[in-house]
């Protein structure tokens, strides 16, 4: 009976960790912890590492974008600028056009005037009572109106006429006389007919201008 006791004691003794063992068992249990605790840095590591690549790569997207928004500003802005400036090219080319159509024949208008200014000499001292000056005046009227007509017809009008109130822009004055009858600062009379084309002066006209007593006239543009 003692001795089954034994073997039975013995054999529990067996069965029992020793020491060793049991550190043994500690040791690969932490070591398996910090081999698990490693992967899960390195996996951490690999994430973190993979969220930065993501983060720059999208960082350089933006900035690519933004010199990309930047250059189609300025190619906008560019297209704008040249629009507006064959905008004014053009229009200031209309205007040129516009201003040599009106004014082209500036310079042949004013040697047609010293003609239409004999014609007028011509009708002032012709003797229109004479009747064998007759035909020759008519002729001279008609072909005066003719011109006069004619220029008309291409923006030459006559500027300077008895009572018209003295204009600098347009009058020049030749004289100066006090009149009571006569407004003053009026033409009282045309020695030479002025003349503009389409608006612009071709030549002053050459006025008398009406001085009241004790009044001034303004004669300087």
């Amino acid at each position: 009976m003692t001795d089954k006791n034994d073997s039975k004691q013995k054999n529990e003794a067996a069965d029992e960790p020793t020491v060793e063992q049991q550190k043994a068992e500690q040791e690969a249990a932490q070591a398996a912890e910090e081999a698990l605790q490693q992967d899960v840095a390195v996996d951490e590591a690999e994430t973190a590492g993979q969220s930065s690549d993501q983060t720059d790569r999208i960082a350089e997207l933006e900035l690519a974008l933004s010199k990309a928004e930047a250059k189609v500003n300025d190619q906008r802005d560019s297209v704008l600028r040249t629009q507006a400036e064959m905008e004014n090219v053009r229009r200031r080319a209309s205007q040129d056009v516009e201003k040599a159509h009106k004014f082209a024949l500036e310079k042949f208008a004013n040697e047609i005037l010293t003609s239409v200014d004999n014609l007028e000499r011509a009708l002032q001292l012709a003797d229109k009572e004479d009747e064998a000056n007759k035909n020759f005046v008519e002729g001279i009227e008609l072909t005066y109106k003719s011109l006069t007509s004619t220029l008309e017809k291409f923006g030459v009008k006559a500027i300077g006429a008895e009572g018209e109130a003295f204009n600098p822009d347009q009058h020049q004055a030749m004289s100066m006389q006090e009149s009571d009858e006569h407004p003053n600062n009026t033409i009282m009379a045309v020695m030479q007919k002025g003349y503009e084309l389409n608006g612009r002066l071709l030549r002053p006209a050459m006025v008398m201008v009406a001085r009241n007593s004790n009044s001034g006239v303004d004669t300087k543009a």
